[in-house]
């Protein structure tokens, strides 16, 4: 049994220009992800996919195998499952079959190893897709709102039963970025992963930072900071 690890980075980002090798506390940010995935002695190998030649090289110089990402898979609008499919048939093609996929996406570089092999070991016969989920701040039962036709504005879902409590709304979380994890052939037959059977892995507020633009920028450093001086 193989597990191939994949950092996918496009170098067009526009939140925050640069981000996947901006540094963070003075190394690239998409190192911290390779880093991670070398720590794990399941991952057999690590990939980086990219359209970018100066990720190529921070990856590949810090141990990664480069995955030449096509133009037209590279675009904003490009759907990151179609980098997934290329990612895995190039692979194929020059390493075989393997039967553990897994995405540590470079913006999520708080994340621990325990967080890591928590997906891992989850990955079973009843489970096609693991993914990754942080206790929600907010609830579209209680405090979470959309602006109606007439401008004003209404819960986003509304219970049949009146709820006056967070604490009675149901349980919702948000999805983070810290890890994926599937069977390589459930992507290639599929096209999202909601056509499988979904686990979530709960992970902490601090280690699912999802860095986006500056502001993510900031918190991410002043917690990896934190962590390092703590």
């Amino acid at each position: 049994m193989k597990t191939f690890c994949y950092i996918f980075a496009r170098g067009g980002s526009k939140g925050l220009p640069g981000k996947n090798i901006k540094n963070l506390l003075n190394k690239p940010l998409i190192t911290y992800s390779i880093k991670m995935a070398k720590t794990i002695n399941e991952i057999d190998k690590c990939f980086v996919s990219t359209d970018c030649e100066e990720i190529a090289n921070i990856s590949q110089s810090n141990g990664a195998i480069i995955i030449k990402r096509p133009t037209d898979l590279s675009q904003d609008n490009s759907p990151e499952w179609k980098a997934w499919e290329h990612a895995i048939n190039w692979t194929y093609e020059r390493y075989g079959s393997f039967t553990k996929f897994l995405s540590l996406p470079a913006t999520a570089p708080l994340r621990s190893k325990n967080d890591v092999l928590k997906c891992l070991d989850a990955i079973e016969s009843q489970r096609d897709v693991i993914i990754t989920m942080t206790e929600a701040s907010r609830n579209p039962w209680f405090n979470m709102v959309k602006v109606k036709e007439n401008d004003c504005i209404d819960l986003v879902l509304k219970s049949k039963n009146k709820i006056s409590r967070r604490q009675d709304a149901p349980q919702v979380y948000d999805l983070t970025t810290v890890a994926y994890v599937l069977n390589p052939e459930f992507i290639l037959n599929n096209n999202s992963i909601w056509n499988g059977n979904v686990k979530g892995i709960l992970v902490p507020k601090e280690r699912a930072i999802d860095i986006d633009n500056e502001f993510d920028f900031r918190v991410a450093e002043m917690l990896l900071e934190d962590k390092f001086n703590g």
